[in-house]
């Protein structure tokens, strides 16, 4: 009885995990990636390639610091949001991003401290949105006194 239970158990493990890698790397409108804890990109899913333009194997191992405007990263602002994320659990905040071709984008951007069941850091999850056109609406609806709903 306990060896098919356990076997049940690890079937759906299974299934969990598989559904969860599809719903990540499947999702269109946002970047989702894994990043090592000194900021090495170790997963991509679609979303990031469209919003970044980089493929999976052109980015996977790299620094994320490569989506970051020369200005941030002159000032060490990546290694600065994975240190808050560090210590905090988790770091958010609106700001330029770069994509591959060069072109800035805004983005809305929360990275979260991944760690193990002895509370040791074994990366990050970061999340990244681009909200350009939203921002855009926005402060043309600032400019008319009008209220733009947000979605």
């Amino acid at each position: 009885m306990d060896l098919i239970e356990s076997q049940q158990s690890e079937q759906e493990l299974k299934r969990n995990e598989e559904d969860l890698r599809l719903l990540v790397s499947t999702v269109k409108d946002y970047a989702i990636f894994l990043l090592d804890p000194l900021g090495g990109v170790t997963s991509w899913n679609e979303g990031a390639e469209r919003i970044k333009g980089y493929a999976a194997e052109e980015i996977i191992g790299q620094n994320f610091s490569k989506f970051y405007t020369p200005d941030a990263v002159a000032k060490g602002r990546p290694i600065q949001e994975l240190k808050i994320a560090a210590a905090m659990g988790r770091y958010q905040e609106e700001g330029w991003r770069m994509r591959k071709d060069g072109s800035r984008f805004w983005a809305d951007v929360v990275i979260t401290a991944l760690r193990d069941k002895t509370g040791a850091l074994r990366g990050f999850g970061k999340v990244t949105r681009d909200i350009t056109e939203r921002r855009h609406e926005v402060g043309i609806a600032r400019r008319k006194n009008e209220v733009v709903p947000r979605g």
